[in-house]
Parts: C-alpha cells; structure tokens; sequence
C-alpha cells in the first residue's frame, strides 16, 4: 500500500502542478471585474498539491507491507474498471450522452441488481439532465454522436 499512495500522490500532485501553472498562465489575481480566469483553478491545485503532500508523508512514514490489490481483491476493481473502459471508448463513437446512459443501465443492473424501472428511469434521467445543464444552459458542447446529430445538436 505504501508505494501506491507514493506513486499516486506524486502523480496528482503532478497534476497539480500542471493546473497551477496554467492558471497562472491565465491570471491568478483578483482583477477589476473580479476574480481571473485562473483563480478558482489555481486554489483547487493548491489544495490538491497540499493535500497529496500531507498523503505523502504519511506513506513515507508508515511501514506498510500490505499488498494493494490481493487477488481477493481483484474480481471487484475488474467489475468496476471494465465497463467504465468500455464506456469511455464507446464516449468516441456514440457520444458521451448515449454512452453515460448504456453505462449507468448496464452498471446499475449487473453490480446493483436494480429494477428494471430503476434502471431504465436513471440511465435515461441523468445524461439528459447532464445534457440540459451542458448543452443548453452552459452552452458547453460536449462529445456527441449520431443519434443527438439526428436530433439536430
């Protein structure tokens, strides 16, 4: 577990640093009109740089031997990380909307045992409410595919 929360740690803190120095890039400072466009982000990477920090030194300091995935432990993170893989390549071809709602069907009815109502009124209620928040209110286009072109977005 140790060299996991290492390794993990050093690469959001990475991360970190990445988003740091791009919105210091964009403007961290507190401007006429308000807050910069790089404010908001350049206080989340602080956060985060501090937060993988204090993680770090715990790792460093405790002397964990216990392995991170056992292979008890392995059946349930392929169950989580198979379908989430699949559905991020279906995102490229089907869209992220389409495929968000095949996910959350699939997921909630194989791991979840869910009723099919359930199921059918999740998977369909929370992409088109992402949809609505993104595409018409943010007016932020996400990754679409042919059945919303067939609608005309």
């Amino acid at each position: 577990m140790r060299t996991a929360d290492i390794v993990t740690a050093s690469v959001l803190m990475s991360l970190g640093c990445l988003v740091f120095y791009d919105a210091v890039r964009l403007g961290f400072g507190w401007g006429a009109d308000g807050p910069q466009s790089g404010f908001f982000p350049a206080w989340l990477a602080i956060i985060m740089i501090g937060s993988c920090a204090v993680i770090m030194i715990q790792a460093v300091r405790k002397a964990d031997t216990t392995p991170f995935v056992t292979r008890e432990r392995l059946g349930p993170v392929l169950k989580v990380l198979w379908p989430a893989a699949v559905a991020v390549a279906l995102m490229h071809f089907i869209g992220l909307y389409v495929a968000s709602a095949i996910y959350l069907a699939f997921y909630m009815r194989w791991v979840g045992r869910h009723s099919w109502l359930t199921v059918l009124l999740i998977s369909l209620a929370i992409p088109l409410g992402a949809f609505f928040v993104f595409e018409l209110w943010f007016l932020v286009p996400m990754p679409k595919g042919p059945l919303e072109a067939w609608l005309g977005y």
